[in-house]
């Protein structure tokens, strides 16, 4: 009887030491998961927000913090880390050489442009979170509100445009203009979001057309080729022809303006001889009769000279054969 009371007594202290180690072990886990529930740490690209019973309290930058377990909440978002949404084709592996499928993409990325002609558009849209209240707490699903507010946006600015616009020259303003148009939509919705660039991966005729897309891209640029011959020609020969004009019609303007100054000397040559001929009319009629034989008689071929009565023409020949 003692022995059975002995051994009831020892199990009921080491009952009693059993559950007095499970309450110190329950103690401690509960106290564990109370500190670890109530520090967190926020990354340098991410900040926190803090709810209480689903009601924003607070924002945390990175670092060390704490909450209030169980009755405040933390959401981690990502404000400096770039994102990007895929549009038309999806990438199934990255690295040196990304791989890419267009599997069920067809929908969002066959479009109708402003002549009535289809086009496959291909696009990546690189965002960032600038505002982590309103992109938790404005809308429901800001990235799905996004791409549709994308797709939305590319339709219409690609549906204001001719397909050779689409597929050719139109492609940076495209660009340009939808990232305008996505960002003034995603600020008046209050998403949270900012547009950092719209990429136009590639743009294509659908498969069915493709061939005759190709044949009029070709003959279109043998068109600018032969426009570009046909101006080159142009630039060689019009500055050429203008040049030789304007050296003819200095050629001519000089010669007018040497004729001009030679009739002006021989005027003013004139009016000298005329003075001098008014103050002595012999001498100037003597003087002006020897400097005109001067100048007549060396350019005559044979000449003979006799005097009046026609004697001693030897001696002259003589002397115009030795003047030879």
């Amino acid at each position: 009887m003692e022995d059975n009371q002995f051994r009831y007594a020892k199990k009921s202290q080491d009952w009693k030491k059993y559950m007095f180690y499970s309450k110190y072990i329950l103690a401690s886990i509960v106290l564990i998961i109370l500190l670890w529930m109530t520090f967190f740490q926020v990354r340098p690209e991410e900040v926190g927000v803090i709810t209480r019973f689903g009601r924003y309290i607070r924002q945390e930058e990175s670092g060390l913090h704490m909450k209030i377990p169980i009755l405040e909440r933390l959401y981690k978002v990502a404000v400096e880390r770039q994102q990007k949404e895929e549009f038309g084709f999806r990438t199934t592996s990255s690295g040196i050489k990304s791989q890419y499928t267009k599997t069920g993409t067809a929908d969002e990325s066959l479009m109708l442009t402003g002549d009535l002609n289809l086009a496959d558009v291909e696009w990546v849209v690189q965002y960032r979170i600038n505002d982590a209240y309103k992109f938790l707490f404005k809308v429901r699903e800001p990235v799905s509100t996004m791409r549709d507010i994308s797709e939305a946006c590319m339709r219409q600015i690609v549906g204001d445009r001719t397909v050779n616009e689409v597929l050719t020259v139109g492609r940076i303003e495209i660009a340009t203009s939808v990232q305008e148009e996505i960002q003034k939509l995603c600020t008046e919705y209050l998403l949270g979001i900012k547009i950092e660039q719209v990429v136009l991966q590639d743009i294509n005729p659908p498969d069915l057309v493709k061939d005759a897309f190709n044949a009029v891209n070709q003959a279109q640029q043998e068109k600018e080729t032969l426009i570009n011959q046909a101006r080159s020609e142009y630039n060689k020969i019009i500055p050429k022809a203008s040049g030789q004009a304007e050296e003819t019609i200095q050629k001519a303007e000089g010669y007018a303006t040497e004729r001009v100054n030679n009739a002006l000397g021989e005027a003013a040559r004139f009016n000298a001889l005329y003075r001098e001929y008014i103050k002595a009319p012999e001498v100037t009629k003597r003087r002006i009769y020897l400097e005109t034989m001067t100048s007549v008689i060396p350019k005559l071929g044979n000449k003979i000279i006799t005097d009046e009565g026609g004697n001693n023409v030897l001696p002259l020949l003589q002397m115009q054969m030795n003047n030879k």
